[in-house]
Parts: C-alpha cells; sequence; structure tokens
C-alpha cells in the first residue's frame, strides 16, 4: 500500500497547474534563474527538459545537468557563434525552428513536468522562430506543465499570458571594467 503522503502527491499532480514564467531584461543571471527553477524541480522528483535557443556550446549548466542530473534532459538549438540580428544564417533559422518543434513535442509529450525555452524570447526577437508560433506553443500547453521562457525582449504578447514575469536589470557588469568572460560565471 502506498503511503499517504505518495497517494496525496499523485492526486495533487493531476489537478497541478502548470505555471508559465519569464525571466527577461537586459541583466546577467535569466538563464541561470530558470535552471535553478529547474534544480528545485529536480530536488522535488520532477522531470525538466531545456532546450537553449541560440547556443551550440555546452555552457557549465548543460555539463552539470549531463553529469549530475539524470532527470534534466537538454538540447542545443543553434551554434556557437552570435547571430546577426539584421541578416541571420539560413542555418541559425533552420536550427531555432528545429528547436521550435523539439519544445512542442516535449510539451506535449507527458515526459516533463517543466520545460524551460532558454533564450527563446531572442530568438523570436531576431525573427529566426515566429513570434506567432511561440505564442501558441505558451497558449496550447498542457495545464499541469510548466514552462519557462528566456531571454532578453520578451514580447508584450508573451508577457501578457505568463503567471510570472521577472526583469532583470543591469545595474553594473564586469564586462564594462574590462573584466573578460571566465569559465563558470559566463559560460
Amino acid at each position: 500500500m502506498e503511503p499517504v503522503a505518495d497517494m496525496r502527491d499523485d492526486i495533487l499532480g493531476k489537478y497541478r497547474k502548470g505555471i508559465v514564467q519569464i525571466y527577461t531584461g537586459n541583466g546577467k543571471g535569466k538563464t541561470t534563474a530558470a535552471f535553478g527553477q529547474a534544480l528545485r524541480a529536480i530536488g522535488q522528483g520532477y522531470r525538466v527538459c531545456v532546450i537553449q535557443f541560440m547556443k551550440g556550446r555546452k555552457y557549465g549548466e548543460f555539463l552539470a545537468g549531463e553529469k549530475y542530473l539524470p532527470n534534466l534532459t537538454m538540447h542545443l538549438a543553434g551554434l556557437d557563434s552570435f547571430v546577426m540580428r539584421e541578416k541571420p544564417a539560413p542555418l541559425d533559422i533552420e536550427l531555432a525552428r528545429q528547436g521550435l518543434a523539439l519544445a512542442r513535442k516535449a510539451i506535449a509529450s507527458g515526459d516533463y513536468d517543466m520545460v524551460i525555452l532558454d533564450e527563446i524570447n531572442v530568438a523570436a526577437d531576431f525573427q529566426l522562430i515566429p513570434l506567432d508560433e511561440v505564442i501558441d506553443l505558451v497558449k496550447s500547453k498542457p495545464a499541469a506543465v510548466d514552462l519557462i521562457l528566456t531571454g532578453r525582449c520578451a514580447p508584450p504578447e508573451v508577457i501578457a499570458l505568463a503567471d510570472t514575469v521577472s526583469e532583470i536589470r543591469e545595474v553594473r557588469h564586469h564586462y564594462n571594467a574590462g573584466v573578460k568572460e571566465r569559465a563558470g560565471i559566463e559560460y
């Protein structure tokens, strides 16, 4: 016989409302905040999928996830180079659209309790993926799935659909003082 607490969690899980969260703004820490949520969710036994748009390098969070977090599935949907905002390469567009298709599949699969779409706001802002498809993705998610979208320039139409929006504002950044990027801090 299942302990009462486990039965309660199973019952509540069926009626749980998934939260849509957005981390946006020009400050440092949007991806870090989303990974904090992932770590918290995994600690509670949730299964988490992260799709990183416009990123092709395995940053520290990706490496740690692979090594230490079996309930975390991660995918890269970009190149390890900057995207030209005014003239993105066709491959940048294709990888972002593949990432969006993967996001749709992950959200609808029932395999994940939380899906994080890292830098999807930037991918939409750079027009690598259609904004209306991002809106549809948020509107059509299953009720129990928690969905997190990160990146600067979150579209107002997506912000309007979110339950929680945090804008991270830059007050000061070490780059401006000439400090170079560093493993464990920027990647």
